[in-house]
């Protein structure tokens, strides 16, 4: 299979970043290679702004670095970009040409527009947030946006990062009270500048290495389950619970602390302290990571070049696109299954059984396209592999939550199975919820069961619900034999949940 790649440098204030994607059958970007190197640009404008010879120094061996990189690669798409650090030197112009005379690259400043603007886009078209405020902390600036209906209402750069605000430890005491009230102070006085900002009730996502260093932190100290950062969910006792914890560390125990990478040990009280004080200030619903920023917005830009808008219409149903293919799953399959098992939820719905809203068809609907998915790895442990897969994988447009969920429902293999599954996040669910699971993840067992040999032998059911038993009448238009098996032997687990006898009635149109 053909594979174009694609390739992005980051010249940040804090850190220098070479990323290379691939891109499959799905259209959507995977990243193959993440080379980071700690430059510090910002320590090396001199009291006139000039980046010094220091720092054109490290800037160049750092480029040279990531170039031997990029040759191992035949690149559809390569774009070098520099942020705030570079945008904010005076001699800007004089690093932009020997950037191209030693290197070859152009290098392309963006304006503090253009930084907020890709950060945003990478929200929207990876995640189904349609309305928040995202901020991304850099080492010399920090860029917030307002967007609404996934359409980018505001934006406005602070001249302020995770290494200029440093300045408020002068002694590198984290446990200087002043200096934290001075700091919180600060920001709050800076947040209130944007009446914007105060809407309110809308998610404040994060984004850049500082807010995921923060998701590392809370999900050690939790001892979370769920693998991924990308949609992982915070408030604001957890932000200040961070807060506090790191205010009483010192520099060598930072350097410890789980999930903080330790070139970030200096600058992640200052940049807790941002999150937590933008928090309060739009009285957010809530905190969440974004993995994809600004890099990622570059090339959904690039990418979207030849439509109408920047925006994936819909980011989910690429996710599962994504995963139908990766996993070779047969469409006309899920397809059919999506219709006898929207028949028979409906069958049960208008009879009030089993209390399902239209929130569970949804979860059920997802849950069609990626049952079984595990078979690909191995058929005797599908259950096993298709749970770990889904409930250990970022899927863009899911938060944990619901992508656990649709992992419980997908792999659903037996009631006993079932709470092996869930028991780790028992906490997680009420009673109710756990049982509506199992029964949705029965529902979709059976109805999987009706296509045992993927020929779409049944072509419509009707259902008949007395008091302790459920009749369906099934029509056929070829050989059911092998579904009316597989049917019979599944049907016992939804029985048990229902409370009911099934009768299943094949007849044939043949």
């Amino acid at each position: 299979m053909i594979k174009n790649y694609y390739s992005i440098i980051d010249i940040g204030s804090n850190t220098m970043r070479l990323v290379i994607y691939s891109q499959e059958n799905s259209g959507r970007l995977h990243e193959v290679e993440n080379v980071k190197a700690v430059a510090r640009l910002r320590n090396y404008l001199d009291d006139k702004n000039m980046l010094n010879e220091e720092g054109i120094t490290k800037l160049i061996n750092t480029l040279k670095s990531f170039k031997n990189v990029v040759k191992t690669y035949e690149l559809t798409k390569f774009t070098c970009i520099a942020t705030a650090t570079i945008r904010q030197a005076r001699n800007k112009e004089e690093l932009k040409k020997i950037v191209l005379e030693e290197i070859g690259w152009d290098m392309r400043i963006l304006s503090e527009k253009e930084e907020a603007f890709y950060g945003y886009l990478s929200v929207v078209n990876s995640t189904s947030i349609t309305e928040g405020i995202t901020v991304d902390i850099g080492g010399g600036s920090t860029e917030v946006t307002y967007f609404k209906d996934r359409i980018l209402k505001h934006y406005h750069s602070f001249p302020f990062g995770a290494l200029t605000l440093k300045e408020f430890f002068p002694d590198n005491n984290r446990s200087n009270e002043k200096g934290m009230v001075k700091l919180r102070g600060f920001l709050q006085e800076q947040f209130r500048t944007l009446d914007w900002l105060k809407n309110g009730d809308v998610p404040l996502i994060g984004i850049g290495g500082s807010a995921r260093n923060i998701a590392q932190i809370d999900q050690n100290i939790k001892a979370y389950p769920l693998a991924g950062l990308h949609q992982y969910q915070m408030n604001d006792s957890d932000i200040a619970q961070i807060v506090t914890y790191l205010a009483s560390l010192n520099k060598e125990d930072l350097e410890k602390v789980e999930g903080l990478s330790k070139d970030r040990a200096d600058t992640i009280l200052p940049a807790a302290c941002v999150f937590l004080s933008l928090y309060e200030t739009i009285d957010a619903e809530g905190f969440i990571l974004s993995r994809k920023g600004l890099r990622d917005g570059v090339f959904y830009e690039y990418l979207s070049k030849n439509s109408k808008t920047n925006l994936y219409p819909n980011v989910l149903e690429d996710s599962i696109v994504e995963l139908i293919y990766e996993y070779n799953l047969n469409m006309n399959q899920i397809r059919h299954i999506q219709f006898l098992t929207r028949t028979f939820f409906r069958g049960l719905q208008k009879k009030g059984i089993g209390s399902l809203t239209k929130e569970d068809w949804v979860h059920l609907e997802r849950a069609c396209y990626v049952y079984n998915l595990g078979q690909y790895i191995d058929s005797e442990s599908s259950s096993q592999h298709t749970f770990y897969l889904l409930a250990n994988r970022t899927i863009d447009g899911l938060m944990h939550i619901d992508r656990l969920k649709m992992a419980l429902i997908a792999s659903y293999k037996n009631k006993t199975v079932f709470k092996q599954f869930i028991d780790p996040y028992k906490h997680w669910f009420l009673k109710e919820e756990r049982k509506k699971l199992s029964l949705l993840g029965a529902i979709l067992k059976f109805t999987y069961s009706l296509d045992a040999t993927k020929r779409q032998v049944i072509e419509d059911f009707d259902m008949k619900i007395g008091n302790n038993n459920l009749t369906l009448t099934i029509y056929c238009n070829k050989d059911f034999n092998p579904e009316k098996y597989q049917s019979e032997k599944q049907k016992k687990h939804l029985e048990k949940i229902l409370d009911k006898n099934m009768e299943l009635i094949f007849l044939s149109n043949e």
